[in-house]
Order: C-alpha cells, then structure tokens, then sequence
C-alpha cells in the first residue's frame, strides 16, 4: 500500500529560519506525532521510533533514517526511513522531500513524501492511509511552525538582553525600556500516534467543507 502527497504549507517566518531549523534532523522528527530519534550514528544516519495507536491496536515501529540529501544552495532535504514492527508482521518505508521556498519575513515549506506500508499495519489502515497521512502531515507542519516561533523569540529575548546588558549593567529592562521576549514553549507532539484523532479531524474537515459549499452556493 502506497501513499504519495505533494504539498506546500505557508510559515510566518524567514526563510533562513526555517532552513536553519530543518538543518536539525532529531528536532524535525521530533515534529512528527509519535516519531522519536533514538540514536545519532553519524551526520547523514539515525536510529528512531514512531509509536501508532488504531483503536485497541498499538504498533511501535523501529527503523533507520538516511538523510540522502541536504542541500544549503536549494535550502533541501532528502531523507529515507525504513522501519518493522516488534513482531516483525509490519513494514513502513518513508521517502520525503522538503524545501524552504520564499524570502523576506515569510515562506513556503514544500514537502513530497511516498508512503509505504505491508503486513498487518496496511490490512488494519490501509483505507485510512491516504487521509491520516495528511492530517498527520498537517500537524507536522504546526510543531515546525511551533519551534520556529520559539526559535525566533528565544533569539530575539537573547537579543534584547544583550543590548540591554550593554546598554546598562544589571538593568532589568532590554534598550527602550521593554522587557526582553521569553522564549515560548513548544508543546510537545504526543508519545504515540492516534489514528483516531486524526479520522476524527477528517470528519471535521468534510463537514467545514459541506458548510463551506453550502454557503458560497447562496
């Protein structure tokens, strides 16, 4: 069972942030819902986990991650993940592209991902697979908008403290007397990855769609 989506996500920051960020291979998997980098091997090979709940059922799947390709000129990246349940009944390869596209304030975050599952993990979802594979891309996208909003004001309260540190020893207030940004904090994603919550999404979202039609049909 293959599943192949192409899609692209506007981010309220710049395009060098978001680059720097996506540079962090363990802190993008740590976007993905239920996705955990176990083990860094070398720059270009991970060990990691993802954790699926369907219902009663729960698979955790242990793999490998390349990163086949990452590109500053382009602001690319190219990665493989390959893992197998504890059983060994299930299989799931992930091959994912992404680019940061844009300039100035704001950006586009491009990503391309084919979706392989076999075994047991396609017989129970396989019917599913296509929608809760962009509903999970979606909230993907909300954690790296997340830690690219707390990466930028981490660096802004770092600023603002060292200007104020210049400015006056000990002041307790940044230049201009406002007080230095606290970084904001990144809700973690969840241990494991809920295909329920994510079917009920879907269903949230066909229904907005019915009502949106509903009322541009007036």
């Amino acid at each position: 069972m293959k599943v192949v989506l192409d899609k692209v996500f506007p981010l309220a920051a710049s395009a060098d942030s978001a680059w720097q960020l996506m540079q962090d291979i363990e802190a993008v998997a740590g976007c993905m819902p239920g996705a955990k980098v176990t083990e860094r091997i070398d720059d270009t090979h991970y060990k990691g986990t993802i954790t699926v709940k369907l219902g009663p059922a729960t698979m955790a799947f242990k793999g490998d991650i390349e990163v086949l390709a990452l590109d500053a000129a382009s602001r690319s990246l190219h990665l493989v993940g390959k893992g197998t349940d504890s059983t060994g009944s299930s299989a799931a390869t992930m091959n994912l592209t992404a680019a940061v596209q844009g300039s100035g304030e704001g950006c586009e975050l491009s990503g391309k991902s084919e979706v392989t599952m076999s075994g047991k993990a396609a017989a129970i979802g396989g019917r599913l697979m296509g929608p809760v594979s962009e509903q999970l891309l979606k909230q993907f996208v909300a954690n790296f908008s997340a830690r690219l909003d707390a990466m930028n004001a981490q660096a802004e309260g770092a600023g603002d403290a060292a200007s104020a540190t210049a400015g006056e020893a000990g002041a307790p207030e940044a230049a201009g007397g406002a007080p230095a940004r606290p970084a904001q904090a990144v809700q973690a994603p969840p241990a494991e990855l809920n295909g329920l919550s994510f079917v009920w999404a879907m269903i949230r979202d066909w229904v907005r769609g019915i009502f949106s039609h509903k009322a541009h049909g007036r």
